[in-house]
């Protein structure tokens, strides 16, 4: 079993309600959990960022479900690489609200204050999510 790492960033549609956030976590942390996937998601008023860290199997159907999901559109790949491990095993799927924090590391790692991932690297993705992690308790 090869072990996958998959960054991908979407714009949230419309269709995506308040409570639709409660609503995917709860649906991803199951899903996840069955299917042996670790991850995070941070995620604003308008994107999602996320990496999926899993068998290259599991990952690619999730990320199926997850591009076929009209809460968002747009879905971009920023980085799909085999890793030797996870770096996110801790979360069936954490979660990063928006945050002051937030603000920092998006100058850090992106051009501007704001949350714009579809202007960010892969690299520079993945390493604000780990900057992130690093602010999250395990779940």
């Amino acid at each position: 079993m090869y072990l996958t790492r998959l960054i991908y960033v979407s714009t949230i549609t419309q269709l995506c309600r308040p409570e639709s956030l409660d609503e995917i976590l709860i649906a991803s942390r199951k899903h996840n959990e069955e299917d042996h996937i670790t991850g995070i998601l941070s995620f604003d008023e308008q994107y999602f960022l996320q990496c999926l860290e899993g068998s290259r199997s599991k990952v690619n159907e999730a990320y199926s479900r997850i591009h076929n999901d009209k809460r968002h559109t747009n879905v971009i790949i920023l980085d799909y690489e085999e890793i030797s491990s996870r770096v996110f095993g801790d979360w069936s799927m954490g979660y990063v609200p928006k945050s002051k924090l937030t603000a920092l590391l998006n100058i850090q790692f992106s051009g501007s204050d704001s949350f714009t991932p579809y202007e960010m690297s892969g690299a520079s993705a993945f390493q604000m999510l780990l900057e992130l992690k690093k602010n999250l308790p395990s779940d």
